[in-house]
């Protein structure tokens, strides 16, 4: 598949759009309750998202500057994300006596600490983030998408490096 420039991010930020309507589909219909990490894993996912769609819209040329700001703009989120859904993997992880106790729901946190505090607060996880509800061929949510934000960290990666090498001449 030989996808140009524009053709790239629009095909990102729509696997990014699919992602979010999966999640709330999860939410909404199968009645999974996200916990404050898988929250924050998709505000990483419309962050993404959002920063590919201005760059398809826009359609600078690839060798650009432009286009080199919003690759490492678009870095930004997929690392995020990376670190956000690392740190779910490593709590689902952990012994069950090692597990953070439950903390309060992140809507009571956001009305009640400064923005910064629950940011560390929601990182450091609790016991609900450490539940496994839901599976796939052997992986739950939060490692399939630390799978999903690695690949878009070496593609956007690979192409942020494509973007400094100049096209030969025939």
């Amino acid at each position: 598949m030989n996808l140009n420039n524009r053709g790239w991010n629009f095909l990102g930020a729509f696997i990014c759009y699919q992602l979010i309507v999966t999640a709330l589909y999860f939410q909404y219909v199968d009645g999974l309750e996200p916990c404050p990490l898988c929250i924050f894993q998709r505000v990483m996912v419309v962050a993404l998202g959002v920063v590919l769609l201005i760059n398809a819209l826009h359609n600078p040329k690839i060798f650009s500057w432009a286009n080199r700001i919003y690759q490492i703009l678009a870095l930004l989120p997929a690392i995020g994300g990376i670190i956000i859904s690392g740190r779910h993997v490593y709590l689902q992880h952990l012994p069950e006596d090692e597990v953070p106790a439950c903390g309060a729901p992140l809507e009571t946190m956001m009305d009640m600490l400064p923005f910064m505090e629950v940011i560390q607060t929601v990182l450091s996880g609790d016991g609900e983030c450490a539940k496994i509800s839901w599976s796939f061929i052997g992986l739950s949510m939060p490692e399939w998408m630390l799978i999903i934000f690695i690949i878009a960290t070496l593609v956007i990666g690979f192409r942020l490096f494509k973007s400094f090498q100049k096209p030969k001449p025939f």
